[in-house]
């Protein structure tokens, strides 16, 4: 059992901190969260990035640059103990994956030695079939935790709630956690059965900790604003490195929501970070806890890192992703109409309130439903389109990983107000301007 050496003010982010009667450890995590399958760069409004704009380096992210400066840092990090993990959401978000699935997620990844994965609810936007085919490709664990699969077929068996992994001769728990609102938001199917995040997270670290392990991280899926309740809940979680809420937490970065770590005072006083590292790719976390030898952190600093056009292109994934990209280029060639007026369709507006946008998504999908088989909203992407100008097939490359806006209701998730769902409707003859047809070509 840990005991309670420090209270909340003496847990600094200083680096002077240590007690040389003790032996410490410590562990250099790096992480991303919500990936959403944004292989290629992005603007510094996380929009697709041009090959021009990128050439001009004013682009940022992209798996290229990931593998550069994830193998750069672990490098430097040689000597002493690294973990690389993903906080979930990597599915759904790109052409990429529209076209590939999961395939093109855990071919890259299997490249990119990552220690564990955690499961967004994006994993199960194509059903359990498809998290499987993930779970099965990936040469890295993916954990679970608040849900049940044993009545599912394709999940059973396959997917645990926590790990423990040696790393410098020491034992380090990490649990999963998934948001509870997945089924309204995803589609895990009715085999699958999620249960609340902090009587589960409670049980698990009880867990590790009665088997000896008295180092556990928490890697959620589950929003910033909720990984501050747990932190301040259970007395046994050490660190929690988040996602799903696509928070950008920086000391230094202009708009952050908070300092990174973000330190919450737990049930036993005791303080624990909180990390995550935006979205998309575009940040790499990189936070260095120490453990005292009774398990607890005495030391969190760390910053996440932009991955801006200083950092160089890993050349064989950009080999790798222009092979990809050629079929997808040829299809987003093709004309299906023309736009007879602005399509209001960001992700600012559309989530707050009926947009132009979405609506003509409605369309699109009444359209498919009456004529053959359903298409499911939250699979349905499309593009911002301007006045007179070509629509493109597929229409998909500014809503890739947001398509929650056409569901009937609002949310009742715990993730910040600007992440609820609105109500889209369909026909758009009053609320939306129509598109066009017009044949290809």
């Amino acid at each position: 059992m840990k005991k309670i050496l420090l209270g909340a003010t003496a847990l600094t982010l200083c680096a002077g901190f240590s007690t040389a009667a003790q032996a410490e450890f410590t562990l250099n995590i790096l992480h991303i969260n919500d990936f959403h399958s944004r292989f290629d760069p992005i603007t510094g409004t996380d929009s697709n990035c041009d090959a021009e704009t990128d050439a001009a380096g004013e682009c940022f992210g992209g798996i290229a640059r990931l593998k550069t400066i994830i193998d750069d840092t672990r490098a430097g990090y040689a000597d002493g103990n690294s973990l690389l993990l993903s906080a979930g959401d990597n599915f759904q978000g790109s052409l990429y994956y529209t076209t590939y699935k999961s395939k093109v997620v855990s071919d890259f990844f299997n490249q990119m030695g990552f220690d564990v994965v955690a499961t967004g609810n994006h994993e199960f936007d194509d059903g359990p079939e498809e998290f499987m085919k993930f779970i099965d490709a990936a040469e890295f664990p993916i954990i679970g935790g608040n849900f049940d699969v044993t009545r599912d077929e394709n999940l059973r068996g396959k997917i645990k709630g926590s790990i423990v992994l040696d790393i410098g001769g020491e034992k380090v728990g990490i649990i999963g956690a998934t948001t509870e609102d997945t089924p309204e938001i995803a589609s895990p199917g009715p085999n699958v059965e999620f249960t609340d995040v902090i009587q589960y997270v409670r049980g698990a670290s009880e867990a590790l900790d009665a088997a000896g392990v008295n180092k556990i991280i928490l890697l959620s899926h589950i929003g910033y604003t909720v990984d501050l309740e747990v932190a301040a809940a259970l007395p046994l979680v050490d660190v929690i490195v988040g996602g799903h809420s696509h928070t950008l937490l920086s000391n230094t970065a202009e708009g952050a929501a908070g300092p990174y770590p973000t330190m919450v005072t737990n049930p036993d006083g005791v303080e624990v970070p909180v990390v995550q590292a935006n979205q998309y790719g575009k940040y790499l976390g990189d936070i260095s806890i120490t453990w005292d030898d009774d398990g607890v952190v005495t030391k969190a600093e760390g910053e996440p890192f932009l991955i801006d056009a200083s950092v160089e292109a890993n050349e064989d994934f950009t080999g790798q992703l222009a092979e990809l990209a050629a079929p997808i280029e040829e299809a987003m060639s093709v004309v299906i109409g023309t736009a007879s007026d602005n399509l209001e369709g960001s992700r600012e507006v559309c989530r707050v309130k009926e947009c132009s946008l979405g609506n003509l998504l409605a369309d699109a999908i009444l359209d498919r439903v009456r004529t053959k088989a359903p298409t499911s909203p939250s699979r349905t992407v499309a593009a911002f389109a301007r006045p007179s100008t070509p629509v493109k097939s597929p229409l998909a490359k500014s809503l890739p990983c947001c398509p929650s806006p056409i569901r009937s209701r609002p949310s009742t998730s715990r993730v910040p107000t600007s992440s609820k769902r609105w109500k889209m409707v369909s026909p758009t003859s009053k609320t939306a301007p129509a598109a066009s047809p017009r044949s290809p070509g």
